[in-house]
């Protein structure tokens, strides 16, 4: 299963041990199923992730995050190039990296806590839009 994690996927999992966006990494970790991202959606999540408001939640380092980037790449199917643009279908620049990197890179899912901010352009594009949880009970029966 490929799945493209918005990026308030990772911002939840560094500021909650116990949270379902942590158990997702986990299973990740776990080869349970794949991620898929483009280069730029890479830089989108380390961004995002070292912004001082978060930075003064998880506690990392911008150095710690960027290993935790590097480690996170290992398990990803990396969409090196986008070759079909879907600009511009969302208010959020942030979330039209995550939509071109689930059309380019075969996703059957986006997950996110934003489902209005991916609905209904992913749906068109035959990608559900599911949160964290729904997706545990779902695909994982947890």
């Amino acid at each position: 299963m490929r799945l493209v994690l918005d990026t308030c996927i990772l911002v939840a999992a560094f500021r909650s041990r116990n949270g379902a966006s942590r158990l997702l990494l986990n299973l990740l970790i776990q080869r349970k199923f794949q991620i898929v991202a483009t280069p730029a959606l890479f830089f989108e999540y380390e961004d995002v992730l070292c912004r001082s408001k978060h930075v003064e939640v998880h506690g990392f380092s911008r150095s710690e995050i960027a290993v935790f980037i590097e480690s996170l790449a290992r398990f990803t199917v990396l969409v090196p190039r986008v070759h079909f643009q879907v600009k511009p279908q969302l208010r959020d620049a942030g979330d039209e990296l995550v939509l071109e990197a689930a059309v380019n890179g075969y996703a059957e899912a986006i997950v996110t806590f934003n489902l209005a901010d991916f609905l209904p352009a992913a749906s068109e594009f035959g990608i559900q839009v599911v949160k964290p949880g729904s997706i545990l009970k779902e695909r994982f029966s947890l």
